[in-house]
């Protein structure tokens, strides 16, 4: 772990710590109570742990669990009209810059940068349009953990350079270390979610965090993760 994600993690253990001072405190006022020594105490001490736990953990960090590492797809596709004939990756490739991908007609479709192909079209003898993508790739360089959270959820609190730390479903309880490198100024054009108290629109927005593809290569577009953003 990082110097600086250990300072966060420090504060935020300041902050328990207060909270349970408080909590001895709140506990000896209850205690000073006949009707409390009377009986009821474990659940109302029980009530009162959770309760500053809970704000605790609220109020030092965001939580984002529709989290995925993704980057954006790159599109190969032919510049005229013609019958795809050949092609020369499968999906998982890793290829370098300029490496041919596959053949329309008479030209020859080459990739523009490294990266990874996601997806890849066999359909040898069809036909495909300018813009009609044959094959798909990614950039590693680009990968990011994508995360999707309601503009009431903490958006707010959620800045460029935030110090964040990740899970992803393929490596269990294995925590990553990020930093926010993206926050959408526009929401999301679907995935609209209503609120049941007043019926407005809630409105959805991404947030990328960055973090070093060389020290994670085991991280692959994709994958499911789960984000903590602290404050």
């Amino acid at each position: 772990m990082s110097n600086a994600l250990k300072e966060a993690e420090q504060k935020i253990e300041a902050k328990v710590e207060e909270a349970v001072v408080k909590l001895e405190k709140a506990e000896k006022k209850l205690m000073d109570n006949p009707w409390v020594r009377a009986g009821g105490t474990l659940a109302v001490i029980a009530a009162v742990v959770g309760g500053l736990l809970y704000w605790q953990s609220a109020s030092t960090r965001i939580n984002i669990d529709k989290s995925q590492i993704a980057a954006p797809q790159i599109a190969l596709s032919p510049s005229q009209p013609g019958q795809l004939s050949q092609v020369f990756v499968n999906e998982g490739d890793l290829i370098k810059a300029n490496t041919p991908v596959a053949k329309v007609g008479d030209e020859l479709i080459k990739s523009k940068v490294a990266g990874e192909v996601v997806s890849v079209k066999n359909d040898i003898g069809k036909n495909f349009n300018p813009g009609e993508a044959v094959v798909v790739m990614v950039d590693p360089k680009e990968l990011r953990v994508v995360g999707t959270i309601e503009e009431n959820k903490g958006l707010d609190q959620i800045h460029i350079g935030q110090l964040a730390s990740f899970t992803v479903d393929a490596f269990g309880s294995k925590e990553y270390e990020g930093v926010v490198d993206e926050v959408s100024p526009t929401a999301k054009a679907s995935g609209v979610v209503f609120n049941i108290s007043d019926k407005r629109a809630t409105q959805e927005f991404d947030i990328k965090v960055r973090f070093n593809q060389a020290k994670y290569p085991e991280l692959k577009n994709g994958m499911s993760a789960k984000i903590t953003i602290f404050k």
